[in-house]
């Protein structure tokens, strides 16, 4: 496994994403441990499924005859799609931070962000992997466009998650109930207002993130 990331120069990557991941797991257990307070543990699961998308797309990187069978590429890029939205919704759980706790709101706040900071990074760089994935067969013009096109998906996939309440597994459990609902927001969509406010704004934060770091890489060329 070592040798492969290496020979794929995704080692370093890996290297540091388990480092900073190791520390956002180390805060919840020091604050668990000093105030004996669940609360807030659950970001680690959540952190877990942020990272679904990128270790999908980093086992591609390193086994390229993946890419070249269509049906399992096809199969991973679905999964990838169904949970990639779990990496920007943790931003979403700054809404607890008013919950009342003995630890200091500070702490909370570093706390969450650590977490939502870490989650945003496994979905861009699983976002690029999967743009040097298409290259190889889609026009480079159009990569971007189908990059935005997805964080709008993922966009309105964060009030899916944080409103209604679906999960990335609904899709299997209850696809109907899921459909249902996003029908009913698809069919009317004047009669959901909150659903496209929540929608928008997240989009148009993902894409200040996603062209800021696009402008900086393109710098370092």
């Amino acid at each position: 496994m070592f040798r492969q990331l290496k020979e794929h120069n995704r080692l370093n990557e890996t290297i540091f994403m388990a480092v900073i991941t190791l520390i956002c797991f180390g805060f919840s257990m020091f604050r668990y441990l000093y105030t004996k307070d669940h609360f807030l543990l659950s970001l680690n699961w959540n952190l877990f499924l942020a990272f679904i998308p990128w270790a999908l797309t980093s086992l591609v990187a390193i086994r390229p005859k993946l890419q070249s069978n269509k049906q399992i590429l096809t199969l991973l890029l679905i999964v990838w799609f169904l949970f990639f939205p779990n990496s920007p919704y943790i931003f979403t759980d700054l809404v607890h931070i008013t919950h009342k706790s003995t630890m200091p709101l500070w702490f909370d706040l570093i706390l969450i962000l650590t977490f939502a900071w870490v989650g945003m990074l496994f979905g861009l760089l699983s976002l690029w992997d999967l743009e040097r994935i298409l290259k190889k067969s889609i026009n480079h013009k159009w990569i971007s466009v189908i990059s935005v096109g997805l964080l709008f998906l993922g966009s309105f996939g964060i009030y899916i998650g944080r409103d209604l309440r679906w999960n990335s597994w609904d899709v299997i459990r209850e696809p109907f109930g899921l459909i249902y609902d996003i029908g009913g927001i698809l069919i009317n969509p004047f009669h959901h207002p909150r659903a496209w406010g929540m929608t928008l704004s997240m989009f148009v934060f993902l894409n200040m993130v996603y062209w800021s770091f696009k402008i900086i890489r393109k710098k370092d060329e």
